[in-house]
């Protein structure tokens, strides 16, 4: 008698943290697609309930985020940011990833260590002079500056991520490759990234959103309306000093928000996969 109760209440305990998790999780989009249709009467008036629709809804916020400014310019910016990005990070993570594994034996493990620590050095400390490299390039201005400074985030993390999915990896399973006749190359072509998805594509959702979501430098490098990443393009122009255009801020967020959390939602399992396997490897 007592067992079926215990576990009934252990059943309902855990679809009570779930469910607290899930409302956690939810909530934000729930505001930001309520906020998107409200009118302003609607969204600011005290004694509606702010979490319904107390008057129709409207599209007066989804027309003034995409006819009076450059929204979408601002998401073709972000989309190509953060694709080169995502380019540069897996054409040196990678490469850098496997060798230190392979074929750097024991101080390997250290310079991987080193390497994962640079990641941890404040951007606010290095913001000076990587403010005067660019200033040097003369990129500013130039969405070129945020795609040659995102790497410096984005490679030594991936870089340490990978090592521990590549040493995941037996090496018997190359060795066999090249007892076939493949070359190194070929070996790590054909047998190790195939098997290294889940490491991959970690890389390939942190350093998209990592691109997709920086804002100091965005704001430093950008000021140009048309050129602006959506990081900075939204809240710098609807928020008009002490006046925030909620309707149409939440509109811009969300929309930016829901390719991200398709991605993860289709590539969770992955995408834990190989964070868990960097990270204890």
């Amino acid at each position: 008698m007592m067992r079926p109760l215990r576990k009934l209440a252990a059943r309902g305990g855990l679809y009570t943290v779930v469910g607290a998790f899930s409302f956690f999780g939810a909530f934000p989009f729930y505001w930001m697609l309520i906020a998107t249709f409200k009118t302003d009467h609607d969204l600011f008036s005290p004694t509606n309930n702010p979490f319904l629709f107390n008057e129709p809804p409207t599209l007066d916020h989804l027309r003034l985020l995409f006819f009076e400014t450059h929204y979408l310019q601002y998401l073709l910016n972000t989309f190509w940011v953060g694709l080169a990005v995502v380019a540069i990070t897996l054409a040196t993570a990678v490469p850098a990833a496997y060798s230190l594994t392979r074929w750097a034996r024991g101080w390997g493990e250290t310079m991987g260590i080193g390497i994962f620590l640079t990641y941890l050095v404040p951007g606010t400390i290095l913001f000076i002079p990587l403010s005067r490299f660019i200033a040097f390039l003369g990129l500013h201005e130039s969405l070129w500056s945020l795609i040659l400074i995102y790497p410096t985030f984005t490679i030594p993390f991936c870089t340490w991520l990978l090592m521990g999915f590549f040493k995941s990896i037996p090496k018997d399973i190359e060795e066999q490759a090249m007892i076939d006749g493949e070359s190194r190359l070929g070996a790590m072509v054909k047998v190790v990234l195939p098997i290294s998805v889940s490491g991959i594509l970690t890389v390939v959702v942190f350093a998209f959103t990592l691109a997709m979501h920086e804002f100091i430098y965005a704001l430093t490098f950008i000021s140009v309306s048309a050129k602006k990443t959506v990081s900075i393009g939204v809240p710098t122009e609807l928020v008009r000093g002490d006046v925030f255009q909620w309707g149409p801020l939440m509109a811009g967020a969300l929309i930016a928000s829901i390719p991200v959390a398709i991605l993860y939602t289709f590539f969770l399992d992955r995408f834990i996969a190989g964070f868990t396997m960097g990270s204890v490897k």
